[in-house]
This record gives structure tokens, C-alpha cells and sequence, in this order.
């Protein structure tokens, strides 16, 4: 998963990056500090994984992961590739999804680029300029299609139809991922469109450290007006708790009424963002392995993520969800309750699911 932070200059995203990943990016208090955009690739620690090792003997664990991508500030009128923008667009086509970070804190010794702290405004800002650059993009594809719709051919006419509303939502202000799905005749519009507007957002309200948990009413608003997720976290706190050791750390977070780290807030909802489910392969003596897959992924389908022989030799799937195994103690126990299961290549995947793919050579 390629995830791109981004957001107005100074709004927390390279503080945010350190925190979630400890990648050392620079982190100064003037515009365009990023210019080439730093990257860190992070393991996403997962309880059930570290439970499930245990109990079947399995080592080492390897974890699924993000990346995530610091890319540098935008202002008004990126779309004309004034400041960095670009840059900035093309780094954003790059990335699964987008992480946009907002500042919601009144720290005095921040500058902000437009002399005010607004986050409504700073959303705004960033997801106009995008707007902006897909509406460009679209009506230039669609001068193109409607010219080949002319001939009549089936795929050129309706992406040319759908083109149509694209453009017409993106006047109006609508992202395109709040558009239909395209036509079946043109499978490949979207590819061929590359909208920015269309990848999922999550927002992070960068909050003031003493309440580092609380969402501003303006942002969840602008959530679900856009169809975007949204979340608090105080990348200056969590930078903070990031230079400390786990146990000072939990003890930390523990005293200021935290629940969980900035990374596990981030994570989970870039998961839900994403329609991710994990599922896991472990076996004694062998490598425990955590799987990231969209909900609704094939038993078939998850073959073929642990490794390609294993999907095309498709005999049968050994299922048992991840608790069920811990609590019967192994494979042997689950299979004398009854909790593990045999299942074919059609069955859809759950989240938890362990997993032991059968396969002929």
C-alpha cells in the first residue's frame, strides 16, 4: 500500500511522517521544506499475527506494510504548477491513497502560509486545486473521445457518457470518487482518466496537544460531505512519543487517556479507507506471514498473494478464524473441535482468517 501525505505548507505532514514512521524526514518551520518526497516503508504490527506464531511454533513473523510517501506542500494554484504543483500532482498519482493532513492547533510559533488557521479553508484549498487539475485532464480526454464516439464504437460512447457526468460533477465541485462506476462497455475509462479526485482520503486533523484525540466539527463535516474518513492526531505529540522507548511510551499515552498510537489510528483507517482485510499463513518452523486483500477476496485469489504455483495448482483452502486456532491451542485441536474447515476457491475470505493453502506441484 502506497499511501501519499499530503496538505497546505506547515500543516504538520512531515512531523506526521516522523511520528508514523521515525524516517528522520526534515521537519523546518518554512514552505517546501519537502521537495523530493520522502518514503518510508513501515511494518504494520498485528496482535492476532504475534498470537497466532506462538501458539503454532511459527518464526519469523513478517508483518504487512505501508509506504508512506511525504510529498511537499501545496498552495493555491498548484493546478497551474505555481509553488511545487507539478511535482506535487504527479507525486500524488503515484499513491494508493491520500493521507491529508489539516493543522487544527494555534500554536503561535507555527507559521501559517496564509496568515490564518482555518481547517476548513486549508481542505478546501488542497482538494480545489486537485479538482481543478482532473478537470483539466477530463475535458481534455473528453474532446478526444467525443471524437471517436463519432465512428459509433461501443467503448468510445460510453466513456464519452461518463466523461460527461465526470466533468459535470467536477464543476459542481464533487470529486470524481462520489461519481458512478463506468459503464461495463468501458472497463478502462477510469485507468485512462487517472483522476486524483477518485483515490480514497483520509484526513488528519493535526491537533493541539492538549486534546490530541478530539475532531474539530469542520473536518468531520467535510468528511462526509466528500466521502473521505477523518481523524485527530497531534503529530507533535506523537513525534514526541515516537523518541521514547514502547514501555515510556504506553505508560505515556496511558496517563494522557490515549487509547491507541497515531500509527494504529492511521493505519486502521487507511485499512478501512482501503476496504482491507488481513488474512494469515503460518506453520511450524516456517515464516508467520500477515496478507492485506480487499474485502471480498477469494480463497483462489489469496493463493495467488502467497505465491503464484499455489493458485494455479488450486486444490482446496484449510480455514480456521485466527482466535479459534489460539483458543484450541494448534491445527490439531481446531481440526478436533470441528473450527477448521476445508473450503473451496470460491470462498470469500474474513478478516482473521488463517489459512493453509493446498496445492497440487
Amino acid at each position: 500500500m502506497r499511501i501519499g501525505i499530503v496538505g497546505m505548507p506547515n500543516a504538520g505532514k512531515s512531523s506526521l511522517f516522523n511520528a508514523l514512521t521515525r524516517g528522520g524526514a526534515e521537519a523546518a518551520n518554512y514552505p517546501f521544506t519537502t521537495v523530493e518526497p520522502n518514503v518510508a516503508i513501515v511494518p504494520v504490527p498485528d496482535e492476532r499475527l504475534d498470537r497466532v506464531a506462538d501458539v503454532v511454533g511459527a518464526a519469523p513473523m513478517v508483518y504487512e506494510t505501508i509506504a508512506f510517501h511525504d510529498i511537499a506542500g501545496l498552495i493555491r494554484g498548484a493546478h497551474r504548477g505555481e509553488g511545487l504543483g507539478n511535482q506535487f500532482l504527479a507525486n500524488i498519482r503515484e499513491t494508493d491513497a491520500i493521507v491529508h493532513v489539516v493543522r487544527a492547533h494555534d500554536d503561535p510559533q507555527v507559521v501559517h502560509p496564509e496568515g490564518r488557521v482555518d481547517p476548513a479553508a486549508d481542505l478546501e484549498a488542497v482538494e480545489t486545486e486537485l479538482l481543478y487539475a482532473d478537470l483539466e485532464q477530463a475535458e481534455r480526454r473528453l474532446e478526444r473521445v467525443s471524437r471517436q464516439a463519432k465512428s459509433h464504437e461501443r467503448a468510445a460512447v460510453a466513456e464519452e457518457a461518463w466523461l460527461h457526468e465526470v466533468v459535470e460533477g467536477l464543476r459542481a465541485g464533487r470529486p470524481v470518487r462520489l461519481a458512478s462506476s463506468p459503464p461495463g462497455d468501458a472497463p478502462g475509462a477510469r485507468a485512462a482518466l487517472q483522476p486524483l479526485t477518485s483515490k480514497p482520503v483520509l484526513i488528519v486533523a493535526n491537533v493541539g496537544e492538549d486534546h490530541p484525540d478530539a475532531l474539530p466539527g469542520a473536518v468531520s463535516e467535510h468528511a462526509a460531505r466528500t466521502g473521505a474518513l477523518a481523524v485527530a492526531v497531534s503529530a507533535r505529540l506523537e513525534s514526541e512519543l515516537a523518541e521514547m522507548d514502547a514501555e515510556e511510551a504506553a505508560a505515556m499515552r496511558e496517563e494522557l487517556g490515549i487509547a491507541e498510537s497515531g500509527l494504529e489510528r492511521v493505519v486502521r483507517a487507511a485499512f478501512d479507507l482501503l476496504r482491507l482485510i488481513s488474512f494469515f499463513t503460518a506453520n511450524a518452523g516456517s515464516e508467520a506471514r500477515a496478507h492485506a486483500v480487499p474485502d471480498g477476496t477469494t480463497a483462489w485469489d489469496a493463493a495467488g498473494e502467497v505465491h503464484t504455483d499455489m493458485q494455479r495448482g488450486f486444490v482446496r483452502a484449510e480455514v480456521v478464524p485466527w482466535d479459534a486456532l489460539v483458543e484450541a491451542g494448534g491445527y490439531a485441536g481446531a481440526r478436533d473441535r470441528g473450527t477448521l474447515r476445508l473450503e473451496g476457491r470460491d470462498y470469500p475470505v474474513r478478516d482473521g482468517d488463517v489459512i493453509t493453502i493446498r496445492f497440487s506441484a
